[in-house]
């Protein structure tokens, strides 16, 4: 009988922590504030371009620092790989494995299988960008080879749990991250478009360009909302998880990741500083055998927390932490999905950017000096703003002068000159922006090049007079060394080796890597030995250590394979280019409602995709298509289930199932498990980008066709297209490209009061609402049935120009889409396609006929022509 007791419940693991580094300066940052491992990226395939980033050249320098301190380093390879990019990732994973890195962390489900191809045995971490929100996710990273999953940000500390419960009972458990503090992208990670919709920049290529961070009216049923000074409905506060790091240790995840590689190197110190204490804490407090029995403090790590004042502020586990973490960088502290969701604390929708600790209302202005009750710490120096409600707008803000209180007040000054105290008003918010004393102690936390956080090592003691005195030293990391003296042991008459003084001799470790740990004294009667020998014994521990530590890792690595082998084979089962000419072109129409279903029956469309809110008239819509099929025998109907399945949620999947449609389309590693016995076609969220990606859906799936990824441009689609069979692809020539997808529920958050879909009385269901942004551009908003949102693009966009050019490359399956367009619009649209399909008009007509934004959902490339709007 198996036991329901979990191994992390009787013997809480410690987990890593894994902090964030842009650049040199960030990666000490980290390592002398304690963190365990650091994640960065270099100049290529990562997702966050922006960032300063390391080079191929700086890895050798960089592992062996790394290595030497005790700390791991992995590198994000967490983007799309395109096909002509396949053999310069190849060369760029060859020389990351070569230079002893300790894993990449990777989305491109192709790159895994590359990574796996190249090396047997080097560790490979699936991103978040692999939306794994389940048991199944995590089980299809293990399949691909994978070590580690990184949780999507949306799990809750249920979720963590039950996915847990789930993968050891199915014998598929792998250690699982999750990210602890940081910013939160409102849109499921790999499944944002966003930016490339609006932009041309991919966030699935790291150029993500913060459409979330902007503000957006309200319009329901055709109306602005009045929400006040609301505006920002899509910008989460930041995450903080110090509140239940307790909770978080005992659901046994393997790593705490901290978010931040575009932050400055004061922030990963600040951050990394927080919670490498607070864990210790809570490890303390966890693993003490007796609750009456004093736990020792951790020896070593770092010397000094971070003072801010005598007075106690803030809120949550301590107020010194709290006070930090909002001085680093704070849009608001909130923890995000871990208690579960509540829509009315995610987002405060005030402002989307770096406010930092709040400290008062303005009260009054008199004589050149503000006058606030102060709720946080301000001294002069400090740097501050004035909030008035319209963030987008200049704020006014300077350095305080002077402080001075009087009661339950406080008076501010600055300087001649800093503030035009005209555009300051009684009721603003003030906040404090900056503090440099605080930014002083945390870059003397990294500076200089003697070591400041150490690591603890175990040594023990063994000898007997006439024999050497033996030191063996362990670290933490399993390194052992063994020293001998050169002098034997003689008999001591005065001062023997006792263990104290051993201790005071193997503790003066200042300006190394490492602390003492526990000294175990296993002499046999009373010796002594010189100082000085005791003196180089201990110099020799420290460069031993530091030299096993540094050897860069040897994981295999195979130089007589390459990336070539796993391309699809032209096996004689594929119909050659001519045959598959030969067939005439196809259009797939998606509709997201009954009338539209019932145009696209009558324009006389034989494959159909349903993607409703509603599950329930799935049924409808099947028995609907079915009875018209004894006109029309070629008619099939597929369903769409919703694009995130989290635990618990089977009962989604059985019930798109039940409406007994022909086939489904498939978003999600669940529903590949789910669906496996059904006809299956792969939608564009399984971000299919290369042939690797394409031949491991195809071939261990049986799927019988796949979307191409919306990220790839006409140039990079040509080349997928001739890299694999055409006839397994379908593309999307005609959408309105779904931008954000997302676990906050705008329509429960801003037109209810409730947290969840318990309690906000459903107005998803009675209102149709869209959301403005800065230049007037109304994107739909739909709920799905798991409540979660999509926000679409106003502006349909098309490919049509290039249909002609695919068509000559064997593809034949083109699938245009609507949302909220009529009967009348769907059956105009279907008509110009049909007629682009046979020839009859060219692509230009047709997009000029319709008034569509000309592109086919591409980064950049020849396709990012400017929108033509209505």
């Amino acid at each position: 009988m198996k036991s329901n007791i979990s191994l992390s419940q009787l013997s809480p693991q410690r987990p890593e922590l894994l902090a964030p580094a842009g650049n040199w300066d960030c990666a000490k940052a980290a390592v002398e504030n304690g963190a365990d491992a650091i994640y960065f990226g270099l100049d290529r395939f990562n997702a966050r371009m922006r960032a300063q980033n390391f080079t191929e050249a700086d890895l050798p320098q960089l592992m062996t620092f790394l290595h030497r301190r005790g700390v791991k380093g992995y590198v994000t390879v967490n983007t799309l790989i395109f096909p002509k990019e396949l053999a310069e990732a190849q060369q760029y994973l060859r020389t990351i494995i070569a230079a002893g890195v300790d894993a990449v962390i990777v989305q491109d489900v192709g790159i895994c299988r590359l990574i796996r191809h190249l090396s047997p045995d080097f560790p490979i971490h699936a991103s978040t960008q692999m939306t794994i929100t389940s048991a199944a996710g995590v089980e299809f990273a293990k399949s691909l080879g994978c070590q580690l999953v990184v949780l999507a940000r949306e799990c809750s500390l249920q979720e963590i749990n039950k996915i847990q419960q789930q993968i050891a009972q199915q014998e598929a458990s792998l250690p699982l991250e999750v990210f602890v503090h940081g910013a939160l992208c409102v849109a499921y990670s790999g499944q944002c478009l966003t930016s490339e919709a609006l932009g041309g920049r991919s966030a699935n290529r790291g150029e993500c360009a913060q459409a979330c961070r902007m503000p957006y009216d309200l319009i329901a049923d055709g109306e602005v909302v009045n929400l006040k000074e609301r505006k920002y409905l899509l910008s989460p506060q930041d995450l903080v998880g110090l509140d239940v790091l307790p909770d978080l240790v005992k659901s046994g995840v393997t790593c705490l990741k901290i978010e931040g590689r575009l932050k400055a190197p004061e922030y990963v110190a600040n951050v990394t500083r927080v919670y490498r204490q607070a864990l210790d804490g809570v490890m303390e407090k966890l693993e003490r055998p007796n609750p009456l029995t004093p736990f020792p403090t951790r020896e070593g790590g770092i010397k000094a927390p971070l003072s801010v004042s005598k007075r106690g502020w803030g809120r949550g586990q301590t107020n010194q932490e709290h006070y930090n973490l909002e001085m680093a960088f704070s849009r608001g502290l909130y923890t995000g999905w871990f208690g579960g969701i509540n829509n009315q604390e995610l987002v405060h929708a005030r402002f989307g950017k770096k406010r930092g600790v709040y400290l008062g209302e303005v009260t009054r202005i008199h004589n050149e000096q503000v006058t606030v009750k102060l709720e946080a710490p301000v001294k002069p120096g400090d740097g501050i703003v004035f909030d008035c409600g319209h963030p987008e707008a200049k704020e006014e803000g300077g350095r305080v002068y002077a402080v001075v209180s009087k009661g339950k007040e406080t008076m501010l000054t600055f300087g001649r000159n800093d503030l035009n105290l005209r555009r300051v008003h009684i009721g603003d918010r003030i906040w404090k922006t900056s503090d440099p004393e605080l930014d002083k102690q945390l870059r003397q936390s990294f500076a200089g090049d003697n070591p400041q956080f150490q690591r603890p090592i175990n040594i023990e003691v063994y000898g007997e007079v006439g024999q050497p005195l033996i030191a063996i030293a362990r670290d933490q990391l399993g390194n052992i060394v063994q020293i001998e003296s050169a002098i034997s042991l003689v008999e001591a008459h005065t001062k023997p080796l006792d263990t104290e003084r051993l201790q005071e001799q193997f503790g003066r470790l200042g300006n190394t890597p490492f602390c003492l740990g526990t000294l175990t004294n296993y002499l046999s009667g009373t010796v002594m030995l010189p100082v000085s020998e005791l003196n180089w014994m201990r110099r020799e521990i420290v460069v031993q250590l530091e030299e096993l530590r540094s050897q860069s890792k040897r994981w295999q690595l195979r130089y007589d394979v390459s990336f070539q082998d796993l391309l699809p084979s032209s096996l004689p089962s594929f119909p050659t280019l001519r045959e598959a000419k030969a067939t005439s072109p196809s259009l797939i129409v998606l509709v997201r409602n009954l009338k539209q279903l019932q145009a696209a029956l009558k324009a006389g469309i034989e494959t159909l995709y349903c993607e409703f809110e509603d599950l329930r008239a799935y049924r409808e819509a099947v028995q609907l298509v079915h009875k018209q099929r004894q006109q029309s025998p070629l008619l099939t109907i597929w369903v769409a289930p919703p694009r995130i399945t989290k635990p618990g949620e089977n009962w989604i999947l059985q019930q798109v199932r039940a409406c007994e449609a022909d086939g489904y389309l498939i978003r999600n590693y669940d529903q590949l498990q789910f669906f496996a016995a059904d006809r299956c076609i792969g939608d564009f969220s399984l971000n299919v980008a290369n042939p690797l990606t394409a031949d491991y859906f195809q071939q261990r799936f049986g799927l019988e066709r796949l979307t191409a990824s919306y990220d790839l441009n006409i140039t990079q689609l040509q080349d997928l297209l001739t890299s694999c069979p055409p006839q397994w692809f379908e593309v999307t020539i005609h959408q309105h490209m779904p931008m954000f997808h997302m676990e906050h529920c705008v329509f429960c958050a801003f037109l209810s009061t409730g947290t969840d879909y318990t309690n906000c009385g459903r107005p998803c269901e009675k209102h149709e609402v869209k959301l403005k942004d800065r230049v007037g551009s109304e994107h739909v908003l739909k709920a799905d049935v798991g409540c979660r949102n999509t926000v679409f693009n106003s502006t349909a966009q098309t490919g049509a120009e290039y249909v002609q050019r695919l068509i000559e490359l064997g593809l034949r399956h083109f699938r245009i889409e609507f949302v909220n367009e009529t009967s009348d619009q769907v059956s105009k649209t279907i008509h110009c396609y049909s007629q682009l399909l046979q020839g009859e008009i060219t692509g230009s007509q047709l997009w000029r006929e319709l008034k569509l934004q000309n592109q086919l959902g591409v980064t950049r490339g020849p396709m990012g022509v400017s929108a033509l709007r209505s």
